[in-house]
């Protein structure tokens, strides 16, 4: 990703009532040969109040699969900005030392081109059900959940990527969906995945004092 490029207008090809499912909006703005690089605060403004979902699901699914070191840390930084926001019950807004980052279009188009499957696949399973947990105050439930897992994602905690990022990425469908079963299963994901890293973080505590105490026994 750069900060060099500002970000523009969304395009008309997203702002269209036709494009309704997520998998159709990113391939819109993965399309749209009218501009290079695409700002993070583009599809802010592509998806208007949609956003928390969308973008929840971009800056975790990344972390799903294995990634170059260092990336959990620059994807998750967004995602604990939306992810208080949803929490608080805010519009969605990122700081414009985030909002003006960017990636180019092909890079971009690329990743959606591999993402598009499994979130068509995913579509197919969603639909408004159980509403109340997609809603306030359910909704900020979620966005409280989806604060911690995503400290966790910055943090150099090994195996703390891909159980939270996953999530991440199945409570963000299902606030988008208004799917509550998705809800329900995304939370019980984020239990496991925090029991796995609070496991984690426990061994390596306990190993760090069995040495200290072996050096200075």
């Amino acid at each position: 990703m750069s900060s060099e490029s500002p970000y523009s207008a969304a395009p008309e090809e997203v702002t269209d009532q036709t494009a309704t499912r997520l998998s159709d909006m990113l391939s819109a703005i993965a399309n749209d040969t009218s501009r290079e690089r695409i700002a993070i605060g583009d599809l802010v403004n592509a998806m208007e109040e949609r956003a928390f979902g969308p973008l929840m699901f971009i800056f975790s699914l990344p972390n799903v699969l294995p990634t170059p070191p260092g990336t959990s840390t620059i994807l998750g930084a967004p995602l604990i900005f939306l992810t208080l926001q949803l929490a608080l019950g805010r519009a969605p807004w990122l700081p414009a030392f985030i909002a003006d980052r960017s990636i180019g279009r092909r890079e971009f188009a690329g990743f959606i081109d591999k993402a598009k499957p499994w979130l068509a696949r995913a579509e197919t399973l969603l639909r408004p059900r159980l509403g109340f947990l997609a809603h306030p105050p359910g909704e900020n439930i979620v966005g409280i959940v989806c604060f911690i897992l995503a400290v966790v994602l910055v943090l150099p905690i090994p195996l703390g990527n891909m159980l939270p990022a996953l999530a991440v990425c199945v409570l963000a469908l299902g606030i988008l969906e208004r799917d509550g079963v998705w809800v329900i299963t995304g939370m019980a994901i984020a239990l496991a995945s925090l029991s796995v890293v609070w496991g984690v973080v426990w061994a390596l505590v306990h190993s760090a004092l069995y040495v200290i105490t072996s050096f200075f026994g």
